[in-house]
């Protein structure tokens, strides 16, 4: 049985032109070069996908729990045990010290503490949470507990991972302040569980990117039933311009705004406000803090 490449009226069938341009590429790739792959059509779809797979990703966080999406975060780290273990690696070589803190950006500490105190003004005093106790997490040497939270709250919690950074805040760092220091928790955020109802606040600066979205959005909700009333959780954090960003050096991954919107929309919490840190380096990834209840 033959098929005609033609119709009735003798013009060419539309197939022949496709199968022209089926063979145009398959003929192209024959001998590829980086010109070739420029102006390929395999390059241009690449393109597209990659343009579009920000928008899809969200699509799907709106469909599907976000328990079950750990796409972006395993395609980079390939596992949780690796992702945390590079972090708990490179902090062991960190001095507690603010410049181990900071690292390269020290001279940026005044303007960011200065940043996170008008952001914090906004959600407590009157009619909005206490001043009673408030949880630092991922603390560090507590440089925010003693720039922003010590001369507002009665009584601090820290949690940090590095039991040597806990030491440095309570024998050096804090000085006479480490007595209004109720606890030191030395945990990953991933297996801590704050206790119930106590805090007024609990803050989270450069530590939301070293959990993988699954323990992020999980540890949110167990920070929820931590709070008082009219309590609030802020998250101070990099942003990605788009997507995720993984470094790998500390092992940390940057989410776009909007990927870290959805994980606490899933987490049950509602975003009170949302504010970039202004006065930061060019270089520097964006800042982002995001006040939640």
């Amino acid at each position: 049985m033959e098929i005609s490449l033609s119709d009735t009226t003798g013009s060419p069938s539309p197939n022949v032109e496709y199968k022209g341009a089926h063979q145009a590429f398959k003929d192209r790739w024959k001998e590829t070069d980086e010109t070739m792959c420029r102006h390929s059509m395999s390059f241009h779809l690449q393109h597209s996908l990659r343009s579009d797979f920000f928008a899809s990703y969200l699509y799907l966080l709106e469909k599907t729990p976000v328990v079950k999406l750990f796409a972006v975060t395993c395609e980079y780290v390939k596992g949780e045990k690796q992702f945390y273990n590079i972090a708990q690696q490179f902090y062991e070589d960190v001095t507690a010290s603010e410049e181990g803190m900071l690292g390269d950006y020290v001279e940026i500490c005044n303007v960011d503490l200065e940043g996170s105190r008008n952001f914090l003004k906004r959600f407590v005093g009157p009619g909005k949470a206490g001043t009673h106790c408030a949880l630092d997490c991922g603390c560090g040497i507590g440089r925010v507990s003693k720039g922003v939270l010590l001369p507002v709250f009665e009584k601090m919690e820290l949690a940090d991972m590095m039991e040597n950074f806990l030491l440095h805040a309570h024998e050096e760092y804090l000085g006479d302040d480490a007595d209004r220091i109720e606890t030191y928790y030395c945990f990953n955020l991933q297996e801590f569980t704050p206790p119930k109802k106590k805090y007024d606040v609990i803050w989270m600066q450069w530590v939301a990117c070293h959990l993988t979205d699954k323990d992020l959005m999980n540890f949110l909700m167990r920070c929820k039933k931590s709070l008082r009333p009219n309590g609030v959780i802020i998250i101070k954090d990099n942003m990605a311009r788009q997507g995720c960003k993984l470094d790998p050096i500390d092992g940390s991954i940057s989410r776009h705004l909007d990927i870290m919107k959805c994980i606490i929309a899933k987490a049950g919490l509602e975003v009170l406000a949302v504010e970039r840190q202004e006065g930061l380096p060019e270089v520097i990834m964006p800042v982002w803090m995001i006040a939640m209840k």
